[in-house]
């Protein structure tokens, strides 16, 4: 059984290699070809630039998966959790923090496993495609709070966890699965206000106009805002975007400082417009459901996998520890969802579509949101040439494309 399932994860990693391939290939065959919807923006040479900049980071991408993959065979199938497994307990006899011990370790053996990768994307790739603003002082100072914060709500989310797993085991399964559902809404809560100022400096936004066209556009929506801020992204990158943070009464616009120099007031509002028909749709409701849904049918079958005694053997190990059987029951649920991953794709897109339609009602400005996507593409580089198989298995937005000719159909 362990053979089969080490040939299913190969043939799984072979098959989104081939697809990156199509995509790169393709990719390549029309590197040459300027879309309709970007003449007269996008020249040859700029062209050229977006597709180096996609074969770019995804070579690094391929590198880095190929690394992952192949320590994650060796961790499961090549002997060496039964050794960590055997270390951990030699270290702790308790099980709730010899559990803490258990992953939070794992947890910082892949950040820094992705540390080199890390550190050449953002001083070697961004530097080369003029996209990186970031010190190595200030990379190390994002690299430590993220240490930190893992360390803090990953000891959290153990420890609960854990301990439910101890008090409760006939009915662990519905305890750990109720409190990761609070406990991440906890998290959405309290992130505007906690963790997501100790990386960005927020302030009011300082356009002049630009504040009152977006609460003007928010109650046109219906939607109630607490608060419109600009952050310093400039400090790290030139990428731009906007987003909307927080859950309940305390949902915030975020706009990011290098998106308000690039884009019209009329852009802002489109893109801002978009966001806000991801609400008004109740597509977050709607995926937090299906998340938790997911998440419950997930917890019970893991429940009942780790009860099965023939678990240990497809690590070929004669025991295990309960946290070496969750990482496996991980495992096998990763290959499990594989095939889904297309369909989550396509739902995705297909919320992204009525979003865009939403914001062109909305303004009555299709035009200006199609001169967005056009503007996004351009400074941040997008593949304007996906292969189509890719991008339906993968993309969670329709190809830029595919939505700016969408748009200005819509407007004529």
């Amino acid at each position: 059984m362990t053979v089969v399932l080490v040939i299913i994860y190969l043939l799984i990693i072979a098959t989104g290699y081939w697809l990156k391939y199509l995509n790169l290939a393709h990719l390549k065959a029309n590197a040459g070809i300027v879309p309709p919807e970007f003449e007269g923006v996008v020249d040859p040479a700029l062209l050229q630039k977006m597709s180096d900049y996609t074969l770019e980071t995804s070579r690094v991408e391929t590198i880095e998966s190929i690394i992952d993959n192949v320590v994650l065979i060796c961790l499961l199938f090549g002997g060496l959790i039964g050794s960590y497994d055997r270390w951990i307990a030699a270290l702790s006899g308790s099980f709730i923090w010899g559990g803490v011990l258990f992953f939070l370790i794992l947890v910082y053996a892949e950040t820094v496993i992705g540390i080199p990768f890390s550190l050449y994307r953002n001083f070697k790739i961004e530097n080369r495609f003029g996209f990186n603003t970031m010190t190595l002082r200030l990379w190390f100072t994002d690299l430590l709070k993220s240490a930190i914060i893992s360390a803090i709500l990953g000891t959290v989310v153990i420890v609960a966890a854990l301990s439910l797993v101890r008090s409760n085991p006939a009915w662990w399964w519905l305890e750990v699965w109720i409190f990761f559902a609070v406990f991440s809404l906890f998290v959405m809560y309290i992130s505007p206000y906690v963790i997501e100022p100790l990386f960005f400096k927020f302030e009011p936004v300082k356009t002049e106009g630009l504040e009152a066209g977006i609460r003007s556009l928010m109650e046109r929506a219906g939607l109630k805002v607490s608060r419109v801020f600009q952050v310093d992204a400039s400090r790290r990158s030139r990428h731009s975007n906007a987003y909307f943070t927080g859950i309940g009464r305390v949902k915030r616009i975020v706009l990011f400082d290098t998106l308000i120099a690039q884009m019209t007031h009329d852009e802002i509002l489109a893109v801002l417009a978009h966001e806000v028909g991801h609400w008004k749709k109740r597509h977050v409701i709607k995926r937090l459901l299906m998340t938790e849904i997911l998440a419950l049918v997930g917890f019970f079958l893991a429940f009942r996998v780790l009860q099965w005694d023939g678990l240990p053997g497809l690590l070929g190990q004669g025991q295990v520890s309960f946290y070496a059987g969750v990482v496996l029951v991980g495992f096998l649920g990763s290959l499990v969802m594989f095939p889904f991953t297309p369909l989550f794709s396509y739902l995705s897109r297909r919320d992204e579509r009525e979003a865009d339609r939403f914001a062109s009602d909305l303004t009555g400005r299709p035009q200006a949101m199609a001169s967005a996507l056009v503007k996004l593409s351009r400074e941040n580089l997008s593949n304007l040439h996906p292969h189509p198989l890719y991008a339906k298995f993968y993309y969670s937005h329709p190809p830029v494309v595919e939505r700016i000719r969408r748009l200005n159909q819509s407007k004529q």
